[in-house]
């Protein structure tokens, strides 16, 4: 049987196509080459699909220099739908190759215009299988606001919260301060959809609201502020189950703060010092059952599928779910590829996970 071509997807428009980016090179060294055809395809900033280079050298991450995706004349043709699977590509001098069929997508893409359930939404409409979350739990989770609303009704604890949209905070400086002061102090300031901690501040107290409002409005036009919950940063890797199985955590992880007052982008991504990624987390046996019965329900409240990073407060034995990403860092020093890592899995098993459940996700479809 042939190998199942395989489109790595990156990059994208939004504020976090470095990491996009660097997922990409992470997994394409270690992505099952013979399991599998690799076709990379990247997404400029300005939206502009390409054909990239199979190199995963290309893509490293440093603090020297951030990885992206540039425009090299090159244009992918997805398949035009109906059945048609052929993937195609306009060359820059005009010609046209066929690159074969594609069986699957694997969209590493952060943020919005990938990890919304734009992307997602677009290959349902060509017919084209793809690896991870689906429409709904893709939005769902990429907005922050949502998420809290249908996690709240299933009766997830969540940490307490209220929503600004630019307009009131231009219009009602005062209630929102006042909505604000009705948390307590501090508080977090965060984009309603954006990820990687791009535009989050920690507010000490009534002076800094402003600044870390504006800087989250440079993100998005709606903003959460959140109360800080006193407590320990768990954080536990889901799997959509194969066939009848259900969905599975691993062992959980925690962020371990020294020097950092919170998890932000340099701590994540670039080696910074005061945060530590300790997978699994030195918790009890009861606490490790708690934390994964906890994100499966979390990940089936909103209709997940694929995977997901579920982040949570272990704050005086009572936990409360921070969020959910549908598309979690997975970079090799991520969380959830560590997550699963410290369960019994390595890297390349866990991205043969995502495309091989998308294929029989797909087999299975077409047999009904």
């Amino acid at each position: 049987m042939d190998r199942p071509a395989v489109a790595v997807l990156f990059g994208g428009r939004s504020s976090e196509h470095s990491i996009s980016s660097a997922t990409a090179g992470g997994v394409l060294r270690a992505i099952d080459r013979d399991r599998y055809r690799v076709t990379p395809i990247g997404i400029t900033r300005e939206g502009v699909f390409v054909l990239e280079d199979d190199d995963p050298d290309k893509f490293a991450l440093d603090a020297e220099r951030l990885p992206e995706v540039v425009d090299n004349g090159t244009r992918v043709l997805w398949p035009e739908g109906g059945g048609d699977r052929m993937l195609r590509v306009r060359r820059a001098d005009g010609t046209v190759d066929e690159l074969g069929d594609i069986d699957v997508v694997l969209p590493i893409l952060h943020g919005i215009h990938g990890e919304d359930g734009t992307v997602q939404g677009f290959f349902d409409t060509l017919g084209i299988p793809y690896a991870g979350g689906g429409v709904l739990d893709s939005a769902l989770c990429m907005d922050k606001h949502f998420m809290k609303i249908v996690l709240q009704d299933a009766g997830v604890p969540v940490s307490p919260w209220v929503t600004v949209t630019r307009r009131r905070w231009e219009r009602d400086p005062g209630g929102v301060r006042a909505d604000a002061a009705a948390l307590g102090e501090p508080v977090f300031v965060k984009p309603a959809r954006a990820g990687s901690s791009v535009g989050v501040s920690k507010v000490h107290d009534a002076s800094e609201l402003a600044d870390a409002l504006e800087l989250a409005f440079a993100e998005d036009d709606k903003v959460l502020i959140e109360q800080a919950i006193s407590g320990r940063e768990i954080e536990v890797a889901i799997l959509e189950g194969r066939g009848d199985a259900g969905p599975r955590a691993s062992l959980p992880g925690e962020i371990v703060l020294t020097t950092r007052e919170f998890y932000d982008f340099e701590g994540k991504y670039l080696g910074g010092e005061g945060a530590d990624v300790v997978c699994p987390a030195d918790l009890s046996d009861q606490e490790i059952a708690a934390v994964r019965a906890l994100g499966v329900r979390a990940f089936e409240a909103v209709d997940g599928r694929g995977l997901a990073r579920v982040d949570f407060f272990l704050a005086a034995d009572e936990l409360y779910v921070n969020e959910l990403n549908t598309m979690p860092g997975f970079t090799p020093i991520s969380m959830f590829p560590k997550c699963w890592i410290a369960s019994g899995m390595t890297y390349g098993e866990l991205i043969s996970e995502l495309i091989d459940t998308a294929l029989e996700r797909t087999q299975e479809s077409a047999s009904r």
